[in-house]
């Protein structure tokens, strides 16, 4: 009798944690992590960059040519003088500088999750405000040990980003020079 009732108590907590496995395991603290295909995935986009490039260019030439001569024969004396010189000098500098800075939250889906360790990742987010179209379009690939708890990830954690932000509206279009100024660029 005492084996049957400790069979009977037994046997239900040895199936319980029979059927527990890790995979099937639910956290009670956050949501499970983004790893199937067509899971979304948010992308906290930080990317910052500037550059600077300077250049300075100098050369010169001077060249001199003198040619002279004289005669003297009886009463008549001939001289005769001539002078050549060319002078070359330039000089030339050029410097540019650019910063950019992109901010924004962008929500991605897996669209290959075949390898953990690079899962392919795609997003495009359309905001159109007063006329004003922002369009940001995001791809690359991610690690799973990458995605956090809440399912976002940093971009500069994203491998072969390709990160594209593109305007169009009336404040775009204010920015583009004129159709003369164009001409005049095709020209020259």
């Amino acid at each position: 009798m005492k084996k049957l009732i400790l069979l009977l108590v037994t046997l239900p907590c040895v199936t319980l944690f029979a059927q527990f496995n890790e995979s099937a395991a639910k956290s009670l603290f956050s949501d499970p992590k983004a790893s199937k295909q067509g899971d979304p995935v948010t992308i906290i986009i930080v990317e910052e960059t500037s550059a600077d490039n300077t250049a300075s260019t100098g050369s010169q030439r001077q060249s001199d040519l003198s040619i002279g001569g004289g005669a003297k024969a009886g009463s008549t004396s001939v001289s005769a003088s001539a002078s050549i010189g060319t002078q070359n000098k330039f000089s030339g500098q050029g410097s540019t500088s650019r910063n950019e800075s992109v901010r924004a939250r962008l929500s991605a889906r897996i669209v290959d999750a075949s390898n953990l360790n690079a899962i392919k990742i795609e997003g495009k987010r359309t905001v159109t405000i007063n006329g004003e179209t922002q369009t940001i379009t995001l791809s690359g690939y991610i690690r799973f040990i990458d995605i956090m708890p809440d399912n976002s990830v940093m971009s500069y954690s994203i491998a072969d980003l390709t990160l594209s932000y593109n305007g169009d509206g009336t404040i775009s279009k204010a920015q583009e020079p004129g159709l003369f100024t164009k001409f005049l660029r095709f020209l020259f």
